[in-house]
């Protein structure tokens, strides 16, 4: 059953740390088998992740094998029409693997709703700064880290920044962290999510959430 429901968050200016705007995300959460559609879009993402392109050759694909090894009855041995069979060494592979897409269909509202339902059931790792984009200004790793620190982030576990559009300065800063992962609202995807204990967002980003997502 599918249930409305309201997350207030509090925004955190850089100048001061107590919070001093609230942002109001509306999902709509499933109670039953929210956890099965989640399940099956991470499926999903997981499937459009893979290159497919493993390939084996069968006998008619191997090199060489045209000429009948030796003639048919008469010298004692199993008759053999090609030295490329299968049950020769050096031959063709049966059933061997092919290069194949692997897909798995979800409809656009079931995607947005698992999203919408990992959102609610992670609203309490979620943390909004303001002016995130702006804030770091030049790439630099130290920078970003004493934001965080400030911000009472530990970097010992896996941390998504979620914003509206990815900055230069920002993606410089982040991309040396092993446990920073940065993202746009445009492309968020229930695998980042799952895997985030701790999630920044920023003003704007909850406002392209709300146009990509919750409509």
């Amino acid at each position: 059953m599918a249930v409305q429901k309201t997350i207030e968050y509090n925004s955190f200016d850089s100048n001061e740390q107590s919070s001093s705007e609230k942002y109001n995300l509306n999902l709509t959460v499933l109670e039953n088998s929210g956890n099965y559609l989640i399940h099956r879009d991470i499926l999903r993402h997981q499937f459009s992740q893979k290159q497919g392109t493993v390939s084996t050759k069968t006998r008619s694909e191997v090199r060489g094998g045209g000429k009948k090894p030796w003639r048919q009855k008469g010298t004692g041995r199993a008759r053999a029409g090609s030295s490329r069979s299968p049950l020769w060494k050096g031959g063709g592979v049966i059933f061997g693997p092919k290069p194949k897409t692997v897909t798995l269909k979800l409809n656009k509202k079931e995607r947005n709703l698992a999203l919408q339902t990992l959102l609610y059931n992670k609203r309490n790792n979620i943390s909004v700064i303001a002016n995130l984009e702006s804030l770091i200004t030049e790439p630099k790793t130290k920078a970003f880290c004493n934001l965080c620190n400030s911000y009472n982030v530990t970097f010992n576990e896996k941390i998504l920044i979620i914003v509206s559009k990815k900055t230069n300065a920002l993606k410089l800063s982040t991309q040396n962290l092993k446990n920073v992962e940065l993202i746009s609202a445009s492309n968020l995807n229930t695998l980042s999510l799952l895997k985030a204990n701790q999630i920044l967002l920023t003003p704007l980003a909850i406002n392209d959430i709300k146009e990509i997502y919750c409509d």
